[in-house]
């Protein structure tokens, strides 16, 4: 029923994770896909592979989305390779441990020009190519930390915070042009982010007893609800925060 035929999409952070499953769900369902990824070529290299298998076409695009020219290198390669772009997700973000009185500068602005910054430098470089075909759909990668807060990740929790409100924003600004702006926000998820986090036995236990679905999501459930917001049966949706967590946070 969800029908990607001929459709181009970018995902940030498209190699691992939330991003990779994005990927080669929208592939899935017909898109052509540009990827971008920070460090890992190999994993991106899987998933070009991937989306290959499916008849589909895969760039991957080794960049810092924090860096404005990354993001318009991006959006000229996806203009001539494919002539269009119809589906930006901004997924590529960092989640690390920060104490408020102990945290660095550095780790405040890493966090902020990857989590938020890069979500702009994309946005704001393949907006004017939406405008002209006068169609589009946006897809930004919250969190429920955005919504509720989280101690010890403040600055994570900001950065997210602010793509809600930048999701908002954009959609009344853009929808005008037919360019619908939404938000996916995920709450813990089985991923190489949390990994680390989620080996601690006891906080596993904790976590999966504050979920009442009874379970940590997979990437792939984060992606359903991408592909969902990409499609046209969101199209009369615009500005939404599709919360993704079992339950766990109860938050519009």
């Amino acid at each position: 029923m969800i029908e990607l035929e001929n459709q181009v999409a970018i995902v940030t952070g498209g190699s691992r994770g939330i991003g990779a499953a994005t990927a080669i769900l929208l592939a899935r369902a017909g898109a052509n896909v540009i990827i971008t990824y920070r460090n890992n070529q190999k994993a991106a290299a899987e998933v070009q592979s991937e989306i290959s298998a499916l008849g589909r076409t895969c760039v991957a695009m080794r960049i810092n989305v924090a860096k404005p020219k990354s993001a318009k290198r991006v959006v000229e390669k996806a203009m001539q390779k494919f002539g269009q772009i119809d589906i930006l997700v901004n997924n590529a973000g960092i989640w690390t441990y920060g104490e408020m009185g102990k945290m660095s500068e550095e780790l405040w602005r890493e966090t902020m020009a990857i989590n938020l910054d890069g979500a702009f430098h994309m946005t704001n470089a393949v907006v004017p190519y939406m405008k002209k075909r006068r169609f589009g759909k946006i897809i930004n990668m919250s969190s429920t930390a955005g919504q509720r807060g989280e101690a010890f990740h403040s600055h994570y929790a900001a950065s997210k915070g602010a793509l809600i409100s930048l999701t908002k924003s954009l959609s009344t600004e853009l929808g005008g042009f037919n360019i619908n702006v939404n938000s996916v926000a995920p709450g813990w998820v089985n991923t190489d982010m949390s990994s680390e986090a989620l080996r601690n036995v006891r906080l596993m236990d904790e976590v999966v007893k504050a979920i009442p679905l009874g379970r940590i999501p997979s990437p792939e459930d984060i992606a359903g609800a991408v592909l969902f917001l990409a499609s046209d049966l969101a199209r009369h949706i615009t500005g939404e925060i599709l919360n993704v967590n079992g339950g766990s946070v109860l938050a519009g």
